[in-house]
Parts: C-alpha cells; structure tokens; sequence
C-alpha cells in the first residue's frame, strides 16, 4: 500500500494526552505526516462512537475516510504498511519483550502518571486548565468547569480507581524504580535495545513524553535522577527512523532484567486479579500487588484482552524462541501469572477488529 495515500493523517487527541504522545513519536520516528486536532468533548463523543465504536483519545482518520484506535494495534498496522527496517525487532525473542514492555509501559505505567498529574494541586491546577481550555466547551464558567474535571480525573484514574492514601507511596515507587531502571540503560546505550528505537522505546515515551517529562513533580524528580532518560525523551522526539544507521544489541540485555521483575511481581499479577473481578462480575476489587494495597480499583475487559494478546504472542514464537522466552519468564516471576488463569472471560469476538473499530475502552470513568 502507498502510504502517501493515506496521508496527510488528522490525529484527533490531546497535546497533554499519554496515549497522544506515545501516537506522536510513532509518527515522528517513521516520518508520518500528520495534523494534530485537539479532540472535543462533548461534541466529537457521538462521532466517535460511530467510526471506531468507543470514545478514547487518541483517534486517527486517514485520507482514505478510514479511522482507527487503540495505539498498539495502529502501530502494529502501520508497520505492516511500511518499509523494513521498521521498529520490530527481528529476532523473535526480543521481538516478544518488545511487546510485553509496550504492555506494561500502557496500562501498569498508567497508574503513576495519572497519580502525578491529579493527586498533587500542582499538576491537577494547572492540567485542568489547560485541558479544559484545549478540549472542554461547556456552558460553565471556567472556575466550576476545572473543578469539575479535577473531580472527574481524581475519580476516574487515581482514588477513584484504588489508589487510597495508603497506597500514594508504593504508587510512587513505582516511578521511582522505572526512573532507576532506564538511568541505568541509557546511561550504556540511546535506545532501549541499542543505537536504534524500538516498540519499546514508542510505548514507554506514552508516560514519559506527556506526563513524567511535562508535569512539575516527575519532571523535576527526572531531572534529579534520571537525567539520562530526560535525554532520551527528546532524543526520541528528535529521531527519525530512516536516518538511523545503528543497530540492536544481541539478545537480551542484562540491565533490562529489572523491568521484567516489576512484571512479574505487579503487573501481570495485577492482570489476574482483574481477570477474577471480570469473571465474577464485579465492576470493583481489592488487589495487593508489589506491596502496594489497591482499594476498590476498576475492573477493565480491555485488560483481559490484553492479557490474551500477551499469551498469542508468546504462542506464535517459534519453538527454540519460545523455550527461551520461557525460560526467561519464569526466571523472573513471570509465567505464572501469564498462565494462571486457564481461559479468559473475554467477549465474543472482542477487539478482534481493531485498529478500525474496537468492543472495549481501557478504562470507564463512569464505572
């Protein structure tokens, strides 16, 4: 397919967003053109739903009238569409850990990059302004308009989804840990996987680029710790993937290993206890993971999805990847929790047409 077909792109999201910015590189790394439109609420609600069946931000319409969500499976489009090499690796091994670190950088990541921006008066403040001046258009003053969405956020992403006052500082630790983690990364290398980015390094720019890099409090934990990273967020910004004559690293990296012991003892762990929340039909639950006590956090289906693309991708590896992807796994608390449940209460048919329409949203404030 001639992607200048397709072009220019209209991007229907925030310049605040998460998942906005992590679509932004994407586009920026493969040299995509695209027009960023600031998505209305509650104008662009009903003609969401129409073309992509939910509304989440962001949202791409193509020049063809096409339109598409969910980041992950767009990106995993467009790679398709686009010349090798792309953005996936080769060696189905790394292949597969590129895939399980977009996965916990989109909805485990989610948890302390929403914490930071609504928890704190100094993030809340001045988001809600600028989102309600960029996105909102409602007959209220402006005052009650910003209050009303800071309600609305703290609800939706941080007490309101199981984060209590007890757990406000395992939730920053967490950020705390990640910070550490990718210092001592790009500290020995630009990208995540070497001298060229990756899935990997698109999906952890959604928190980082829009969030831990943009709001006072990360920001300024990044550029007491984490200066490296800080780095490779406007490196990343900056590259384009045609100009990069790098390579990857061989196998897996040893300073990566961290990052799939925080997946193994909180996120996937985390994934199952959604699964049994799901299965017994309870829209709350109650979760300790990684220390941390979760009170009355959401239930998600778009999660049990998840789960299940996490075991696809682990199935549709070759056999001598596969052994090693397991062995890898259970070295790090992994394959348990990937495996524990025997089947998935998924819905009929659920997400199977994504990019183009999806059956299931992240997240639901309203529930």
């Amino acid at each position: 397919m001639d992607i200048a077909s397709l072009q220019p792109l209209r991007l229907y999201g925030s310049n605040a967003s998460y998942f906005t910015g992590k679509l932004e590189n994407y586009f920026r790394l493969r040299d995509i053109s695209y027009e960023l439109v600031s998505m209305r609420f509650p104008a662009d609600e009903r003609r969401m739903k129409e073309k992509v069946g939910v509304m989440q931000m962001p949202a791409v319409e193509l020049a063809d009238g096409r339109w598409m969500t969910d980041t992950t499976k767009i990106i995993e489009w467009f790679e398709t569409q686009l010349p090798e090499p792309g953005l996936m690796p080769v060696d189905p091994l790394q292949s597969f850990l590129c895939l399980l670190l977009e996965d916990y950088a989109d909805e485990w990541l989610w948890r302390p990059a929403m914490h930071y921006r609504w928890h704190y008066p100094e993030g809340a403040y001045h988001q809600s302004r600028h989102l309600v001046d960029e996105l909102l258009h409602l007959p209220v003053p402006g005052f009650l308009a910003r209050a009303f969405f800071r309600y609305r956020q703290r609800q939706g992403y941080t007490r309101g989804d199981g984060i209590g006052a007890d757990a406000v500082r395992g939730v920053e630790q967490i950020y705390l840990r990640t910070v550490a983690q990718l210092q001592t990364v790009f500290e020995q290398r630009p990208f995540i996987l070497g001298n060229r980015p990756s899935v990997a390094d698109v999906a952890f720019s959604g928190p980082f680029f829009r969030h831990f890099a943009f709001d006072p409090i990360p920001l300024e934990i990044l550029r007491q710790q984490g200066p490296a990273v800080l780095e490779w967020v406007a490196r990343l910004w900056n590259t384009r993937l045609e100009h990069c004559e790098g390579t990857w690293v061989d196998g897996i990296p040893a300073d990566l290993l961290p990052l799939l012991n925080e997946i193994g003892h909180c996120y996937l762990p985390y994934l199952c206890a959604n699964v049994d929340a799901v299965v017994a039909g309870r829209k709350r639950f109650d979760v300790e993971v990684g220390g941390v006590h979760y009170r009355k956090a959401r239930y998600s289906r778009y999660r049990v999805w998840c789960l299940q693309q996490l075991r696809a991708a682990y199935e549709a590896l070759p056999p001598e990847p596969q052994s090693a992807a397991q062995a890898l796994l259970q070295d790090h608390n992994c394959w348990e929790p990937l495996w524990r449940h025997e089947s998935l209460p998924l819905l009929p048919g659920q997400d199977e047409q994504l990019p183009f329409h999806a059956s299931s949203k992240m997240v639901s404030v309203n529930e």
